[in-house]
């Protein structure tokens, strides 16, 4: 594995050593301002990856999958990382702290809802993390060397099309409620 790749690794990791941090600090040790700032700290994870990326392919080196999974791992954190990060949030308050509501389950048209909503998500990281890929494709001016980037971008390309039609899947065969009342056949 190259150095990219190990640094996207190393990114996932702290993104979630981040959060993680910074709601125990905050639910646990009660430093709310201390928790929020580490909380903060995911945008520079992801600069700092760009950065790194950048750095490799302007020294010379040829596009590989991990930098194009650099600028996919960019787009979706932008995208999903407050959604991600109150995902945990509510989950840490009530499974850790037992202090707050219980996690919604979602079904039927409001699961439909919920999931059309992330795919809008999946829209807007795919603009950046998309673009990001273009951008590195033109700066870079050598298929040769971009040829990784460009078949990452025609894979998300399809992987947003299926995911569309997922979403539109759940207000077609809507997710339903587990029954509450299970008989048993004997």
């Amino acid at each position: 594995m190259n150095f990219v790749a190990w640094m996207i690794v190393a990114c996932e990791i702290a993104f979630w050593v981040v959060i993680i941090l910074g709601l125990v600090v905050r639910y646990v040790f009660k430093k709310n301002k201390l928790g929020l700032f580490l909380l903060a700290l995911t945008p520079v994870i992801d600069l700092v990856l760009l950065l790194i990326t950048s750095v490799d392919l302007y020294k010379g080196a040829t596009a590989t999958t991990a930098h194009a999974f650099a600028a996919v791992y960019i787009g979706v954190s932008i995208a999903f990382g407050k959604s991600m990060i109150d995902w945990a949030d509510e989950r840490f308050q009530y499974y850790v702290t037992k202090q707050g509501p219980r996690p919604v389950k979602r079904y039927g048209i409001d699961h439909a809802k919920h999931y059309f909503k992330s795919w809008i998500r999946h829209i807007f990281s795919y603009i950046i993390g998309a673009g990001l890929l273009v951008v590195l494709v033109y700066w870079i001016d050598d298929p040769s060397r971009t040829e990784a980037l460009s078949g990452v971008l025609k894979l998300w390309s399809l992987i947003i099309g299926i995911d569309f039609l997922i979403a539109i899947s759940h207000f077609i065969w809507p997710k339903k409620e587990p029954s509450k009342n299970k008989s048993m056949n004997i």
